[in-house]
């Protein structure tokens, strides 16, 4: 991804997929939250990242989204 002054490659947590229903709109409403709190597009993109890792992990769609705690808890564990 780039914000056209710094480019990055955004990998993905690797996880165990469960169902994808629902992931990119876990992504959506993860990257719009991020940037809406003041992050920038990199920060967002890996809050957007953790929260659609998580979802893929669990049935469903809307159960499958997890909290504010549970996706702080998934970066600070997965983040490099």
């Amino acid at each position: 991804m780039s914000n056209g002054k710094r480019a990055k490659i955004l990998t993905a947590p690797k996880v165990k997929v469960v169902d994808t229903t629902g992931a990119g709109d876990a992504f959506n409403g993860g990257l719009v939250t991020a940037m809406a709190e003041g992050k920038d597009i990199f920060e967002a993109a890996a809050f957007a990242n953790a929260l659609a890792s998580i979802s893929v992990t669990r049935m469903g769609t809307a159960p499958s989204m997890p909290t504010r705690q549970e996706i702080d808890q998934f970066i600070e564990t997965h983040s490099s």
